[in-house]
This record gives structure tokens, sequence and C-alpha cells, in this order.
């Protein structure tokens, strides 16, 4: 059979990756961290299907983007594989080959008929460790009022740059719920080492993921919340703790 011309193999067996990306990883652009997933499941020595195309590379599905140096929890992947391989073998190869600043939490023998997992996202908490622009410790008072004005709202109305461009849109759909932990200092695994650590205001917030009005970010909702509030907050640190697929909200 001509290799130029010959069919590439077929997966077998859809794996489902959940791991955690440490605050101490190197902050890279997504084209890097596409290139250091590739990189890190080939030196696994899985049979991964996709090295066998014109242009080999391994199938992965990312369950959604990650700003660049944001700390993960539990993130999701998919990887296929053109033979059966035992959860045993998989995790032992998988723990030792993840990019740096990795960790591999469990891993998942997935139908491989299972809709695309990146369509199935639907939410995902996120924990920021607040303050004000000048380091000090938010107002309960003011904070909580701000939470309940944002969530009491019918619309949020704010703009997104889109190439350059103002675009309307509303927050407020996308806001599934917010929490508020007042008094509680950073912890060593929000941030990354040797950054500054001060007293912050916990919050966790949870966001959704519409197709049609987009994906709700938690420093947008941290924004709105400032004004609000009628204080100017930043975030010290921010962590994805989880994504929520469809029949997990």
């Amino acid at each position: 059979m001509d290799p130029l011309n010959a069919q590439p193999a077929e997966p077998r067996q859809r794996w489902r990756l959940i791991y955690r990306r440490r605050p101490d990883a190197p902050a890279l652009p997504q084209r890097d961290q596409t290139a250091a997933w590739d990189a890190a499941m080939i030196s696994s020595g899985l049979p991964l299907a996709g090295l066998d195309l014109a242009v080999p590379r391994p199938r992965l599905v990312f369950a959604a983007s990650l700003t660049v140096g944001m700390p993960v929890e539990r993130e999701l992947l998919d990887l296929f594989l053109v033979e059966r391989r035992s959860v045993t073998e998989v995790r032992e190869r998988l723990a030792g080959s993840l990019p740096t600043g990795h960790e591999l939490i469990e891993v998942h023998d997935v139908w491989l008929g299972a809709p695309a997992l990146s369509g199935q996202v639907v939410a995902a908490d996120y924990r920021l460790n607040v303050t004000t622009l000048d380091g000090g410790m938010p107002d309960a008072a003011a904070l909580a009022g701000g939470i309940r004005r944002l969530l009491a709202a019918a619309a949020l109305p704010r703009t997104r740059d889109k190439g350059g461009r103002a675009i309307p849109y509303d927050l407020r759909p996308l806001v599934a719920g917010i929490e508020v932990q007042p008094g509680i200092e950073a912890q060593p695994g929000d941030a990354a080492p040797g950054s500054i650590r001060l007293p912050a205001v916990r919050l966790r917030i949870r966001t959704r993921f519409d197709s049609e009005r987009g994906v709700g970010r938690p420093e947008e909702v941290l924004a709105a919340l400032s004004e609000l509030s009628g204080m100017a907050l930043t975030a010290q640190s921010t962590t994805r703790e989880r994504l929520l697929l469809a029949g997990e909200e």
C-alpha cells in the first residue's frame, strides 16, 4: 500500500484526563501550550491517534481555552488511542509525561461516540483573591451590596474589544453565581511563588458558557462588581477550580 495514500488508523479508545496546572507552570501563549501538550503526549509512548497523518499531531481535545498563566485545579482534556490500553498503563504513562507544572489527577475511559468535550462545557467555577486597587481589604458591606445588585440586575450591558472594535453584550446571563468569604488571606497554592500575598476577600464566581452569547469571564464580572459596589477591585490571583459539563450545573 502506498504510504502517502494510506488511511489514518481509526481511534479505538478515548480517555478523559483531569489535570491540575500549578501556579509555577510556565505562562505560555496558547500556541506554545498546545505544542507542549503535543510533545508531552508523544513522549508518553501511548498509541495516539493522529501520529500517522501526513503532518503527525496527536488528537487532543481541550475542554475550553485558558487564560495564559492562570492556574487550574480540575481541567479536562480528551485524547484518543488507536489501540486499547488499560487504565493502569494509561495512568502510569501519563503521570510522568505531562507538561512542566502540570499534574495528573484522574483518567476515565470515555465512550468514543460521546459528544465532543468542548461542546459539553456549560459553566466554570473560579476562585479570586480580591483587594482594592491600593491593596486594602474591600469593605464587606459594600461588597455584599454590589453582589446583590449584580445578581438582581435584569441586564448588565458591557462591551468587549474584538479586533479593535467595542462589541456590546449583556454580561448578566453569563453570571451563574457569586459567593464571598471575607477575611481570608491568599493561600500558597493560589499564586505563583514569590508573588505578594495580601489579606484579601475570596470570591467564588461561576460563569456560563453559551454558544450564542459567548463565555463569562471572571475579570469582567469583577469589573461589573467594582462599579456596583463603588469600590475599585482587583484580583491578586485567579484560579479556575473546575469546568462543569451539561447535567452537572
